[in-house]
């Protein structure tokens, strides 16, 4: 641990009571890692960046799960535009894209792989791969800790890389090209791949292309590292909505997407059996009133599967909604301001009892409680500074 945090900007509003409720909330509605472990001692929360400014790389900090403090820990490590990380199911890895257009001499950007140190937090760079395409901003890890998937926006493409014995990225088992354009000549000119996820069952890959309005759809094979187009190869949105971010209700039965360009969220039911999204609704994330420039970033449906959040960068705030548990179709419940600017990502701890917003242009992540009828975001006066932060994971920690 290299070098230490500026000091957190918090405010200690526990009491026995809201210990009291957290436990209660964690018996009733907690993942299932929870029932049998203890409850975490502490969540470590880490922080991607763009290091272009004062930023060296990823940061990591201690989060109460009482009341959502955040310490001030250290830098995790070195690396260059780490803007998104995952980690492996176990924790003992963390896979970072480095957001650059060049690696090693070669156009193209790169992922590097890291292992967790589990007393302190601390990442030690293990290598890094080639990623064969641009600015890679999404890196996703299967279900079985066999490969990294990686979304590439500058290229339009995605890559796959095997995970060795010890956490070692290989060469890559697999690269796929888009194609094609829409209709914004700006934003559009060409394919820009912003995410990929795997589906539950860890069988089927969808990547949205902000450059096609479409959400690629892909075979995924767990053995061997290969994504083969799906059928249907892909669903579509808006003209012009540029899809970014996709995220799975628990249920497994629909799935969400944040389009970037025109500010709406879209709904999908999910056929698990054929890996097919068939549109539900599409709603806007920001208020009919506003008359500034937005663009959406981020989308979580919480872990209760009753709210989906997305964030407004422009608008800065996260906007909430009401899922319709039978139907999957939102209802729109406000906006609340990420207390910075350009709330580029968002994270909602395992336990889904507060939401951490990053503030890419005000360097803050700040921390709010979720109200577990109502799904609002409360502002708890926590949070850190963190220069231009850009992805957040958090991890339980039971020692």
């Amino acid at each position: 641990m290299e070098k230490t945090m500026k000091k957190s900007m918090t405010v200690r509003n526990g009491s026995i009571g809201a210990c009291l409720g957290y436990a209660a909330f964690l018996f009733m509605s907690a993942p299932q890692w929870m029932f049998c472990q203890p409850l975490p001692k502490t969540f470590r929360v880490y922080v991607g960046t763009y290091t272009s400014g004062e930023s060296n790389g990823i940061y990591v900090f201690g989060m109460e799960p009482a009341t959502g403090v955040l310490h001030p820990m250290a830098m995790a490590a070195e690396a260059v535009n780490p803007s998104y990380m995952a980690f492996d199911p176990a924790h003992r890895y963390l896979y970072a894209v480095n957001e650059v257009k060049e690696f090693e001499g070669k156009p193209g950007g790169s992922v590097s792989a890291f292992s967790v140190d589990p007393q302190t937090g601390g990442l030690r760079l293990l290598n890094q791969q080639p990623t064969h395409g641009g600015s890679p901003c999404y890196v996703a890890v299967d279900a079985k800790s066999r490969f990294v998937l990686t979304a590439n926006y500058g290229g339009g493409s995605l890559s796959v890389h095997p995970i060795l014995p010890g956490g070692k990225l290989g060469p890559s088992t697999d690269f796929v090209q888009h194609y094609g354009s829409g209709p914004n000549k700006q934003r559009q000119e060409a394919p820009h791949t912003h995410s990929i996820v795997l589906d539950p069952a860890n069988r089927y890959a969808f990547a949205p292309d902000l450059g096609l309005d479409k959400i690629m759809a892909y075979r995924f094979d767990a053995e061997r590292g290969k994504l083969k187009p799906n059928d249907p190869p892909w669903a579509g949105v808006e003209a012009g909505a540029g899809p970014r971010h996709f995220a799975f209700h628990p249920d497994g039965k629909h799935a969400y997407v944040i389009n970037e360009l025109n500010s709406t969220i879209g709904a999908f039911r999910y056929d698990a059996a054929k890996g097919a999204l068939e549109w539900i609704e599409t709603v806007k994330t920001i208020p009919g009133g506003f008359t500034g420039s937005n663009s959406c970033a981020d989308v979580h449906v919480a872990p209760s599967g009753k709210y989906v959040y997305g964030s407004n960068r422009g608008h800065n705030s996260i906007a909430r909604f009401k899922i319709d548990l039978d139907t999957g179709k939102l209802t729109a419940l406000g906006h609340v301001p990420t207390q910075g600017r350009t709330p580029r990502n968002f994270a909602i701890d395992p336990t889904g009892t507060f939401l951490l917003a990053a503030n890419q242009n005000t360097n803050t992540v700040v921390v709010f409680r979720i109200d577990q009828t109502s799904g609002e975001l409360l502002a708890t006066g926590n949070g850190v500074q963190v220069p231009s932060p850009v992805c957040i994971q958090m991890v339980p920690v039971f020692k």
